[in-house]
């Protein structure tokens, strides 16, 4: 088993930035490929961007692509995405995920299946 708990999230103006982070805990970190995921109100989980084991390899969703900027510490169990230039629309549940294995394909890692563990979620709201 695997936990993982978002922090971070927070209410933030438009054009303004926000740093999420999430721990995990419970298996060793680096044998997980991590992703971030959102989920607005009525409207369908969105891939936000995933990094591989080492922190080598990224990959990120074309709404985010620019403006944010998802790494990781190994040593503390922790993920991060750096969200920049934030728009209204970017208003969400963010969500990490761990998928079990460090050799993944990272353009196939959009597909939320593919994890197997799922943190509770940070509110993210940006107002205009």
């Amino acid at each position: 088993q695997v936990q993982l708990v978002e922090s971070g999230g927070g209410l933030v103006q438009a054009g303004g930035s926000l740093r999420l982070s999430c721990a995990a805990s419970g298996r060793t970190f680096s044998d997980y490929t991590m992703g971030w995921f959102r989920q607005a109100p009525g409207k369908e989980r969105e891939f936000v961007a995933v990094i591989s084991w080492a922190g080598l390899r990224t990959y990120y969703g074309d709404s985010v692509k620019g403006r944010f900027a998802i790494s990781r510490v190994n040593a503390k169990n922790t993920v991060y995405l750096q969200m920049n230039n934030l728009r209204p629309e970017d208003t969400a549940v963010y969500s990490c995920a761990a998928s079990a294995g460090r050799y993944q394909v990272m353009d196939l890692m959009t597909d939320s299946n593919k994890y197997n563990y799922w943190g509770q979620g940070t509110q993210v709201t940006v107002s205009s």
